[in-house]
């Protein structure tokens, strides 16, 4: 028992958050999803405008996750700390689950499980300032598929420091979105042209058996 205390206590002090206590040695997949800044209260200039987007998307997200995580796919949240350094992502979802929340509606679409993994980011990049990597490593992981909001900034910062580090990157195209269809289009291409990545829809999305989560031996 003191050993796995141990464990996740190490494991939360690296910013790596696991929320079942029993599984403290991370699971091995090929692929891992990544919803990026989907918990969010759309507090912010323009909002109305990524929502109207967002919330489609949301829904295809939902059904995506679903899918992945039966076929053994870990489910990881990379999410904005709000820009507060002493973010709690749980508080962060209760905060966007209140009924006055513009982004309600996604929250209570995309609420985390209780086998998800989560990183708070305090910039625009999943990679950047977080312990993403260390988590992947653990993780095993050779392909990414992105989701989330929006796709023209923290998805394509996202996509650009994944293909940096040698990562495969899948981009379902409606499961992300921005606040135009033109953003949208114009960031899609150029994630497919430049960072190698395979945009498909969401339902052309097939995860080979090998893909799957293995689990490691505690």
């Amino acid at each position: 028992m003191c050993r796995g205390i141990t464990s996740l206590a190490l494991y939360r002090s690296m910013g790596v958050h696991i929320s079942k206590p029993g599984r403290i040695a991370p699971d091995q997949s090929s692929l891992a999803l990544l919803l990026i800044d989907v918990i969010n209260d759309f507090a912010f200039p323009e909002a109305s405008k990524l929502l109207r987007h967002a919330l489609p998307a949301a829904r295809k997200i939902a059904s995506l996750k679903s899918r992945l995580t039966v076929q053994g796919v870990p489910v990881i949240y990379v999410n904005d700390n709000f820009g507060r350094w002493r973010s709690d992502f749980e508080k962060q979802v209760e905060h966007c689950l209140k009924a006055n929340a513009s982004g309600r509606a996604i929250t209570e679409l995309l609420r985390p499980g209780p086998d998800d993994y989560f990183i708070l980011k305090p910039k625009h990049s999943g990679f950047y300032s977080t312990t993403l990597d260390v988590l992947l490593e653990h993780l095993r992981v050779k392909k990414i598929v992105i989701t989330g909001f929006a796709t023209d900034i923290c998805v394509l910062f996202t996509a650009n420091d994944a293909y940096m580090r040698g990562l495969g990157i899948i981009v379902p195209l409606d499961c992300v979105a921005s606040e135009s269809p033109e953003a949208n289009s114009c960031a899609l291409n150029q994630m497919k042209r430049l960072l190698k990545a395979q945009i498909l829809r969401s339902s052309a999305l097939w995860v080979p058996e090998s893909s799957g989560r293995k689990h490691r031996k505690t």
